[in-house]
């Protein structure tokens, strides 16, 4: 099993606090589902700085990163196939999902 990074990007913020339930408890759901393959649940994450050899920029970056999460799959199709579930889909947001190579 490869283990993969789910990165997140955009998603809108619940407006109210039973939206904010209804999606809470739709991931909890969707990672509670995810079995044996889960490696790390993950978090959301604050605004970013970007680093560059010309020194630090505080500008969230080119494409911000909102979350991220960890999983097992046997390939990146697979794991794509896991992707496809998440709730960020559901909230006009993206899931990068990328190879964590073993070195």
């Amino acid at each position: 099993m490869a283990k993969f990074v789910f990165a997140y990007h955009g998603g809108k913020m619940p407006e109210t606090p039973e939206e904010g339930a209804k999606s809470m408890a739709a991931w909890r759901n969707w990672l509670g589902g995810m079995g044996d393959a889960l490696v790390d649940g993950g978090n959301p994450v604050g605004k970013s700085k970007t680093v560059t050899p010309g020194g630090i920029e505080d500008n969230g970056g080119s494409n911000p990163l909102s979350g991220y999460t960890l999983v097992n799959a046997a390939d990146i199709h697979a794991a794509c196939e896991i992707a496809r579930g998440c709730p960020i889909l559901a909230n006009e947001g993206t899931v990068e999902v990328a190879e964590a190579i073993e070195m």
